[in-house]
């Protein structure tokens, strides 16, 4: 299956931000609706992406050897935990310095979403913050604690990861 300039770049999206879900994707490829994007995915890139256990678009290994980028996640394989090295947008680069360590109390998405403002003098809102977190935890770089409202810490070290701008 031969692919246009357009897929082979939406391709190339999926490898570098898998674990993804359908609304990063549409944020991404700026399209309306997370259905716009399962039919574009089902359409158009059918053969090189399929879903895990728990739903999140992953790229077949033949999708990433087809595309010119490196997967959004690289782990030492002998070590455990958190991995290595993600790429994401900038949005969570940010989100990750000012996140709290994995040795330090976990912090509510206000408290991250204040923390961007003072020292980045961003503004995303509340919901942004909420899908930033959430996606660095899908990727294990951010893990969640239930307390009266869920809070995140890093999962490791902040000198384990290395976290880079996907843009």
């Amino acid at each position: 299956m031969t692919l246009s300039e357009e897929a082979t770049e939406r391709l190339a999206d999926v490898v570098e931000l898998q674990p993804t879900k359908n609304s990063e994707l549409q944020d991404r490829w700026e399209m309306e609706s997370g259905s716009e994007v399962h039919q574009y995915l089902e359409n158009e890139l059918g053969d090189y992406y399929f879903r895990d256990d728990n739903s999140l678009i992953r790229a077949t290994a033949e999708a990433a050897d087809l595309v010119d980028v490196e997967p959004g996640i690289e782990s030492d394989p002998d070590a455990e935990g958190a991995p290595s090295r993600v790429r994401v947008p900038e949005l969570q680069v940010q989100i990750v310095d000012v996140l709290a360590g994995p040795d330090e109390e976990s912090e509510s998405v206000v408290s991250v979403l204040h923390a961007l403002r003072d020292e980045f003098d961003v503004d995303p809102g509340a919901e942004d913050v909420r899908s930033g977190l959430q996606s660095l935890r899908r990727k294990g770089v951010v893990e969640v604690e239930y307390r009266t409202v869920p809070t995140f810490r890093l999962a490791a070290p902040r000198d384990e990861i290395e976290v880079e701008a996907a843009n």
